[in-house]
């Protein structure tokens, strides 16, 4: 058994494997899965025992190399049957190991198998839909702040159009996503995630409508200024997965962010804002959100 390239043409194939998906980290959403891709490292899968394997292949970094849990509607794999997976495709550790795996099986039944290890740059920051929608309380008194200047300046001299992303508007969002990375050095030396995150969401861009993604866009005088992407992950909770907004606009991105919430994500109940790759401001950012829980991940390296 082999593992096959990932492209956005597989969606439609490989949407039935994450009905009534259950791991709670933004990994396992499959648009996210398709379109982390680049010449780096590049998302494979194949179809085993009713369930979808997933890996991703490093061009250089080859030690990092990993499998994550195997998807599927009606089953879940033990400890034992990931170990003698990972020796049949040949990899020797999982990524992006869900805090309820963990605690589901027990370290001390994974231990003899598999040494455990916390993964901490890619712990999920989680929020209640109902918080982010209506900012109540102190707690958020500064985001309806910024919220009320930018409505003052942008908003009430109507300057200001929010819209669907879908395929048709695909190439503005493109240039938009370009020049948010030219503002936040996103191609610059060491900023390897940023650069990552480029090229996904340009994947994402230009696949908007096949991937089945919901796209919300916000323009001021005629240009998008704003771009944000969400999708399934569970029964009761939707990822955001991109989120972008020029930061010369004061307010824009509080204003924008609270749209998403409101037009993305009706009829969930959490919203995951997916991790901080490690990045002391974007953590600080999404602690000032007030997440309601983390969801930890964990690495799984065969032992022997």
């Amino acid at each position: 058994m082999t593992l096959a390239p990932l492209t956005p043409a597989d969606y439609r194939r490989f949407r039935p494997f994450f009905r009534h998906q259950r791991y709670r980290l933004c990994t396992y959403s499959l648009p996210s899965i398709i379109v982390w891709k680049n010449e780096e490292y590049q998302p494979c899968a194949t179809v085993r025992e009713d369930a979808l394997i997933i890996g991703t292949e490093f061009t250089h970094h080859r030690e990092n190399r990993h499998l994550i849990l195997p998807v599927s509607p009606d089953k879940e794999f033990p400890p034992e049957a990931l170990y003698d997976l990972a020796l049949s495709l040949d990899f020797e550790r999982y990524w992006f190991i869900s805090e309820g795996y963990i605690q589901r099986f027990g370290e001390k039944r994974i231990d003899p198998l598999f040494t455990i290890a916390p993964h901490p740059e890619y712990d999920d920051y989680i929020y209640l839909q109902s918080d982010l929608v209506d900012l109540s309380g102190n707690k958020y008194s500064k985001k309806r702040n910024l919220i009320k200047q930018f409505q003052r300046e942008y908003m009430d001299t109507g300057r200001v159009i929010v819209e669907p992303a879908t395929t048709a508007v695909a190439e503005e969002c493109a240039e938009f996503i370009e020049a948010w990375c030219e503002e936040r050095q996103c191609d610059a030396d060491g900023q390897i995630d940023l650069a990552c995150e480029k090229q996904a969401a340009l994947n994402t861009i230009w696949h908007i409508d096949e991937l089945k993604v919901n796209g919300l866009l916000l323009r001021i005088d005629e240009t998008v200024c704003a771009f944000g992407i969400g999708s399934y992950l569970t029964d009761d909770m939707g990822v955001l997965h991109f989120e972008k907004a020029f930061s010369r606009m004061k307010g824009l991105y509080q204003y924008f962010d609270n749209q998403c919430a409101r037009r993305l994500f009706q009829g969930y109940r959490y919203i995951n804002k997916e991790s901080d790759m490690g990045e002391a401001n974007l953590a600080k950012t999404k602690k000032s959100y007030h997440p309601t829980t983390m969801i930890r991940s964990y690495k799984l390296t065969l032992r022997g």
